[in-house]
């Protein structure tokens, strides 16, 4: 998604600008272009991925990873205004993407609702106090499995919802 989809949206709206024969939609063809290449850019850019065992994060740029403990995450929140809903964990030290990460959840059906995924970070971050419950519709929804074995988070989202 981070490469493909502003590949596709780049090339195609620079070919259909190219190849509108009319003057006025080749104007309005290249303000689109630009706009819309100017926030996919900015919307993908810093995304990574991230998967998770039992003690830390593996973070990656697709090029290289890293990993991080839990104990390193001081705060899990996640955008619920764009509709991707990415979800951004802040970390203690920089690292070498920075002192925050941006990841996209698995994609589900929720209307202003936190994803799972964030509970889920900030207990085993120890955000969250050990006498502290979740939102019932929220707790409902997480299996407390330890079974993660390095899976991409987009995976792990399938195993904590039903």
């Amino acid at each position: 998604m981070k490469y493909l989809f502003p590949a596709v949206w780049i090339s195609g709206f620079a070919l259909a600008t190219v190849l509108t024969p009319d003057p006025q939609n080749k104007i309005a063809f290249l303000v689109m272009w630009g706009l819309g290449t100017t926030f996919i850019l900015w919307a993908n850019a810093g995304l990574k991925r991230v998967r998770m065992d039992e003690r830390k994060l593996y973070v990656s740029n697709y090029f290289q990873e890293i990993y991080v403990p839990f104990s390193a995450i001081t705060d899990v929140k996640q955008n619920r205004w764009i509709n991707s809903r990415p979800i951004t964990i802040f970390l203690r030290d920089t690292t070498q993407f920075g002192d925050k990460v941006t990841f996209m959840p698995k994609q589900r059906i929720q209307f202003w609702s936190v994803d799972p995924v964030v509970n889920e970070l900030k207990r085993l971050a120890g955000l969250v106090a050990p006498g502290h419950r979740l939102a019932a519709a929220e707790s409902s929804k997480i299996r407390l499995s330890r079974d993660f074995r390095c899976r991409p988070i987009f995976d792990f989202c399938n195993t904590i919802c039903y």
